[in-house]
């Protein structure tokens, strides 16, 4: 069985949004081998109703978080 093929592919997902200029969707998107991060706004229009406003950024690792950078530990 053959590896599931990611390239060119993206998922968004329904944001928790902590203020209104968050994104409503975000989502990881994969492009030509290098990951991004998809962002969606929805927003309306008179003229064209309903509609996503997108942008599409680097993805940025994860900042790991650890006590062990700190050496001033007492133990």
């Amino acid at each position: 069985m053959t590896d599931y093929d990611n390239n060119n592919r993206g998922a968004l997902f329904k944001n928790e949004k902590q203020n209104d200029r968050q994104p409503d969707f975000r989502g990881p998107i994969n492009v030509d081998g290098k990951d991004y991060q998809l962002s969606a706004w929805l927003k309306t229009s008179d003229k064209a109703g309903k509609y996503f406003s997108l942008s599409v950024s680097e993805k940025q690792e994860a900042k790991a978080t650890s006590s062990a950078s700190n050496d001033s530990a007492p133990f």
